[in-house]
């Protein structure tokens, strides 16, 4: 038996949707452990493509799925999604898709705070998705949230409403200017919600250490990247949640001797959306080539991605962070066609040279590149399955990232599609 994590080591938007999708062939079950709807991730199968933002990848292979107490649901997203999926033939009924009743619910004041206050920010906003990911998190701390298990109980959850929403609407008026909320309408959608999604409401804790003593195998699909984690990332410009792999324990409700392995996703350049520093960021027709080519658009907001060089320093930050037992390479297909490629493998701040990720921003922002060139290739890699008919370079590149890393490459994906994969280890042998 064995239980993997699966976590971005950059800044989100690695392709973990691909990977857990094929991974879900040989599991038994998919849990979703932090985030919420501001998260994104794209399957291509047989050239069809499928987005989801909470159902976890694994509903592909109609694998049983878990939204995990770490998480921060709205149910209006949720509901429609179900929808969407089930519209495309995919089965989403109670004995597939199960729904942790501790899991906070994003309410409507959640997302009118997160708009009004990036407004009220002006040039100095921290660019969050609007979808009330933050305020939530905040409600969960401050215990004043609503969970599943309120949600789907009509009279703790007007209750609960009731007791917040004054604080909210004279914060929404008094301090950000913006239009108040009436509880009325309110009840009368979440109670519609509620009923559509109590079915699907379960201990999740429960169900995942009764199929784990059964000997099924789980794996856990993290949310956005390493470097958006709220403790450990570029702060302020992160998410609300903690993304690292130890989190994967406490957003499912399991323990960590249950947990087997853990696989970084890489992509093999790096990308990033919204503000925030980005040492490796290419201002120039490389990094438009490689916006182009690998649509570097946001699965969940549709904004353009920043694209630079591969940064090791991030990478090994995310090694330790998370202790990863092996990577996937993604999008390496997309680096096909330029002349060299750069790797970046330390900081020049001042005159002193940096190997290690740095917390205050400012000097993040300052450092420099210290860049290591590698050959390029030419070839077009995207129909290759064997790793040993990689192009020479393309296999010096890669060698080279799983040197600097000290992590094995367990996986290389060469394009979009679920067959376009290179399995050099089976993470789940």
């Amino acid at each position: 038996m064995s239980n993997i994590v699966i976590i971005g080591t950059q800044w989100g938007d690695e392709g973990k949707g691909k990977i857990v999708d094929l991974l879900a062939q040989k599991a038994d079950a998919v849990v979703r452990f932090q985030g919420g709807n501001n998260a994104g991730h794209t399957m291509v199968v047989e050239g069809e493509q499928f987005i989801s933002h909470l159902v976890p990848s694994g509903i592909l292979q109609q694998k049983k799925c878990f939204i995990g107490n770490g998480l921060v649901v709205d149910p209006a997203v949720l509901v429609e999604e179900i929808d969407y999926l089930s519209d495309r033939g995919i089965d989403l009924g109670p004995g597939i898709l199960k729904v942790s009743q501790k899991a906070h619910v994003i309410m409507p004041y959640h997302r009118a705070i997160d708009h009004a206050r990036e407004k009220k920010k002006g040039a100095n906003k921290i660019g969050t998705t609007g979808r009330g990911i933050g305020p939530a998190y905040e409600d969960k701390a401050t215990r004043r949230g609503i969970r599943f298990v309120e949600l789907i109980d009509p009279e703790m959850f007007v209750d609960r409403l009731n007791s917040i929403l004054d604080e909210k609407n004279f914060y929404l008026k008094n301090y950000l200017n913006a239009e108040t909320l009436a509880a009325g309408p309110i009840i009368e959608q979440y109670g519609q919600l509620a009923e559509r999604l109590t079915p699907h409401v379960t201990d999740v804790s429960v169900e995942l250490s009764t199929a784990m003593k059964a000997g099924k195998q789980v794996l856990f699909e993290g949310a956005q990247g390493t470097h958006l984690d709220i403790d450990h990332g570029t702060y302020p410009f992160v998410t609300s949640s903690n993304t690292v792999a130890g989190n994967a324990c406490g957003g499912a409700g399991v323990g960590p001797k249950d947990i087997n392995g853990v696989i970084g996703i890489v992509k093999a350049y790096t990308t990033r959306v919204g503000a925030g520093p980005f040492p490796t960021e290419l201002f120039d027709n490389i990094g438009d080539q490689i916006q182009a080519k690998g649509a570097e658009f946001g699965a969940t907001t549709g904004r353009r991605r920043r694209c630079g060089w591969l940064d090791m320093v991030i990478l090994r930050n995310a090694v330790r962070l998370n202790g990863l037992t092996g990577m996937v390479i993604t999008k390496l297909d997309v680096l096909g066609g330029l002349d060299e490629l750069k790797i970046c493998t330390g900081y020049q701040y001042n005159d002193t040279k940096l190997e290690h990720f740095p917390a205050n921003l400012n000097v993040l922002a300052e450092s420099k590149p210290i860049y290591e060139t590698l050959p390029g290739w030419q070839e077009d890699i995207a129909g290759i399955r064997n790793f040993d008919e990689l192009p020479q370079n393309t296999c010096k590149y890669l060698k080279r990232i799983s040197e600097l890393a000290e992590v094995p490459i367990d996986i290389v994906s060469v394009g979009p599609g679920r067959e376009e994969t290179i399995i050099i280890n089976d993470p789940f042998k």
